[in-house]
């Protein structure tokens, strides 16, 4: 396996960088393999990012055959755009990077939880396609080929979690336009890349209706779409086990678990090794 870490530039000169996790090539085994790459988007509400949807879900990806990157984006006090752009960035650093990581630059998936997963989903849509083009990247070239949206902010209407929206425009957050263009249920298009997403009924911090609009808008818009949600568990679950439990307490909810599992699988049926 090769390891490293990649400094990503930052607007505003804040941290950001993505850490690879790269399944090497033997002359033992096929060495022609090209893999998936999945880029994990931790959540934390745009004011830090969750090891505990980190390092745990990219060992998960390893194991399963896929290569993962797990992006640790700019957040507050540095604001929108940043943290798209470094997205952006670290989908152009994986295509241009291919070859040498074993990787098919067609099968690029973003993984995004809470936060991450508005993220994810803003690079998805149609939401940034203005401050892409504003500072030099193609959007259709920088959208990931499919999206795994773990308990998204979606919304910032009725059902938004208005606390990272706020992290995430700061002093322009009362000005009402950019707020409504970040409402990604109004910005899914038949460009969105395909999408497994999941939640909880009872996540009392991002309600499930985040989940359930971006669902409708995606059948709207004919995008494929696999979706689970589970009759129970807090916000934040990441695998749901002990392993990714705040402090190794709480946390762990049994009927959430099988969603690795099924991600996996939709990953092996949508996007093949090839």
């Amino acid at each position: 396996m090769l390891t490293f870490r990649h400094d990503l530039k930052s607007l505003d000169g804040s941290s950001a960088y993505l850490d690879g996790y790269v399944i090497d090539t033997s002359p033992e085994m096929n060495s022609a393999v090209t893999r998936p790459a999945v880029i994990i988007v931790p959540g934390g509400g745009y004011v830090f990012t969750s090891d505990r949807e980190a390092e745990p879900i990219a060992l998960k990806m390893l194991g399963n055959g896929c290569n993962a990157f797990v992006l640790r984006y700019s957040v507050s006090p540095s604001v929108y755009p940043n943290a798209i752009l470094e997205l952006a960035s670290a989908i152009t650093l994986i295509r241009n990077n291919a070859s040498k990581w074993h990787t098919n630059p067609n099968q690029v998936i973003v993984a995004g939880f809470s936060a991450g997963g508005h993220l994810s989903a803003t690079l998805g849509t149609g939401a940034a396609a203005e401050q892409l083009k504003e500072h030099g990247f193609d959007p259709d070239l920088v959208r990931p080929n499919g999206m795994m949206l773990g308990y998204p902010v979606i919304t910032s209407g009725k059902y938004g979690h208005q606390d990272s929206f706020k992290a995430l425009l700061g002093k322009t957050y009362n000005t009402g336009s950019l707020l409504n263009r970040l409402s990604l249920e109004s910005q899914v298009d038949e460009k969105t890349p395909r999408t497994f997403i999941w939640h909880t009924i009872t996540d009392q911090l991002v309600p499930v209706q985040n989940s359930l609009l971006f669902v409708q808008a995606c059948l709207e818009h004919g995008v494929p779409i696999e979706a689970h949600i589970y009759p129970s568990g807090d916000h934040g679950l990441s695998l749901g086990t002990a392993e990714t439990a705040w402090h190794g307490h709480g946390a762990v909810e049994q009927c959430v678990q099988s969603w690795m599992q099924l991600f996996i699988s939709w990953i092996t049926r949508e996007f093949p090794n090839s």
